[in-house]
């Protein structure tokens, strides 16, 4: 009786353990190097989220400047710039009000983002009670965003020799 007791008891204890791994299979939801282009740009894939579909992908497109100014991508392919474009460290606390405007909706950061290098149905979702996280294929350009950074004076300008 005592071993028929252990031997149900692990059983039970295997199957949920399985049940478990099975419904607790997470999604990444870092920005991703996809690749780089000949102009310096680099292709990502990245994730938002929102009420709507639109605010997800608004929201995507945020993600992916942000982590490019201020953290590197870091996931991914090789090739793509692990460092971030602003090494200073708590840049954006204090540049809060010109990185606010940059990142407002319609703001500047949509002129260094664009979707043209997805594919037909390469956006994948990830639905919940509270919204809709989306992740979209896009296309940054690093130069671009350096050179605004720079002109904006939140860079250095580089020294000429």
């Amino acid at each position: 009786m005592n071993k028929s007791f252990i031997f149900i008891y692990l059983l039970a204890f295997l199957l949920c353990s399985l049940c478990n791994a099975q419904t607790s299979a997470r999604v990444e939801f870092a920005t991703q190097c996809l690749g780089v282009e000949e102009d310096g740009s680099q292709t990502v894939r990245a994730w938002g989220f929102g009420k709507k579909k639109s605010d997800a992908i608004e929201q995507a497109k945020k993600n992916a400047v942000r982590d490019v100014l201020f953290r590197g991508i870091q996931d991914g392919m090789e090739g793509c710039n692990t460092r971030p474009i602003i090494n200073e460290p708590n840049a954006r606390e204090k540049h809060a009000a010109y990185f606010n405007k940059f990142f407002s909706d319609d703001g500047k950061y949509e002129k260094y983002v664009s979707t043209k290098d997805e594919k037909r149905k390469s956006r994948e979702h990830v639905e919940s009670s509270m919204g809709t996280r989306w992740s979209v294929v896009l296309r940054i350009d690093c130069w671009k965003l350096k050179e605004r950074m720079i002109k904006d004076g939140i860079l250095p300008k580089p020294n000429q020799k």
